[in-house]
């Protein structure tokens, strides 16, 4: 074992071996062959390739040197395409301050019974008069920035659960294709975390509808990871033991403290709401949202497709079922 991987339990290291790839022996060999990449890419200002840094890459992509050299050029094209995104990216700045208070994300105490790190999102919690969704999308990355140095979240992943409840139309409306997209690209083609699943839950029709407007923008492992429960506690519960889960998703546990991981960011500051009042959005972040194109994905702005619209009702909220299993 070398110091990388002083931070891994004997089982992660196992399981870093089997599932990755992950190599002791070889491991300063495969860093160095992807940071011998960087060469080819001088369009790309790379601001860390330490041997830590790339390690979490090649993590990401089980030790397949060029997927991992891709996703790390991604990182940073994606953050020199959408500079205003990371221009006040700390957790003081008062757009992700709010966001974080709200439960954007929020973290479990307790780690499913794959080591998995469980992110919770309460939609209906997102307060549009503070805070923008450029605003939740920077809580979101910049929670996983810190969560992402522990080496065994770098191995065993995470898990994402989405709960929809409350959530209005109105709400979904500011969800436009184009600020899914820069979602999609942010959290799937741009960070080196490996998630095990996304569930969504008690989410109404018109969520359906949305889910099958960026489906296609979906690479095939995300969507065999994304599960529709529905109002079908049960089978979330065959994923995620409830042992571990908060009462809202028909767990063991009490209520769920929406402050929990934002005080774990903001410490003493958490109290703190000089900064933060209703007319306060962050002007970057605003801006990004205004100006954001859809070129690339060729669709109106509005919401989602009125025939899809027309397609979906209730009855096909109910029936849904999660997706597949894991593998």
């Amino acid at each position: 074992m070398t110091h990388l991987q002083a931070g891994l339990s004997p089982e992660t290291l196992e399981k870093a071996r089997l599932e990755l790839n992950e190599n002791p022996d070889t491991l300063h060999q495969d860093i160095q062959e992807v940071r011998d990449m960087v060469i080819t890419r001088p369009d790309i200002g790379f601001l860390r390739t330490d041997d830590a840094f790339i390690l979490r890459f090649l993590r990401a992509r089980k030790f397949q040197h060029f997927e991992a050299f891709r996703l790390l050029a991604q990182y940073f094209e994606y953050r020199q395409q959408n500079l205003d995104m990371f221009k006040s990216f700390k957790a003081t700045d008062p757009g992700i301050k709010q966001a974080l208070k709200d439960g954007f994300p929020g973290g479990l105490a307790n780690l499913d019974h794959y080591g998995r790190k469980i992110l919770v999102l309460f939609a209906a919690n997102w307060d549009q008069s503070r805070y923008t969704l450029v605003d939740i999308l920077r809580a979101i990355l910049l929670s996983l920035e810190a969560m992402i140095e522990d080496p065994e979240l770098q191995v065993n992943g995470f898990v994402l659960i989405i709960d929809w409840s409350n959530f209005t139309f109105k709400q979904a409306s500011k969800l436009t294709p184009s600020m899914l997209r820069l979602a999609i690209e942010g959290l799937q083609d741009s960070f080196p975390a490996r998630f095990g699943g996304i569930h969504f839950v008690n989410q109404p029709w018109y969520i359906h509808a949305l889910y099958t407007v960026i489906r296609p923008f979906l690479k095939e492992k995300t969507r065999k990871r994304i599960f529709l429960h529905g109002n079908n506690l049960n089978s979330l519960h065959q994923l995620i033991h409830p042992e571990i889960l908060p009462s809202e998703f028909g767990g063991m546990l009490p209520p769920y403290d929406m402050g929990t991981w934002a005080r774990t960011l903001l410490d003493h500051e958490y109290d703190d709401d000089s900064e933060c009042n209703a007319d306060s959005y962050n002007a970057p972040a605003k801006e990004i949202e205004k100006d954001l194109s859809p070129k690339s994905m060729k669709r109106s702005q509005s919401v989602v497709d009125p025939g899809v619209l027309k397609r979906m009702d209730k009855s096909e909220e109910e029936n849904m079922q999660p997706l597949l299993s894991l593998d």
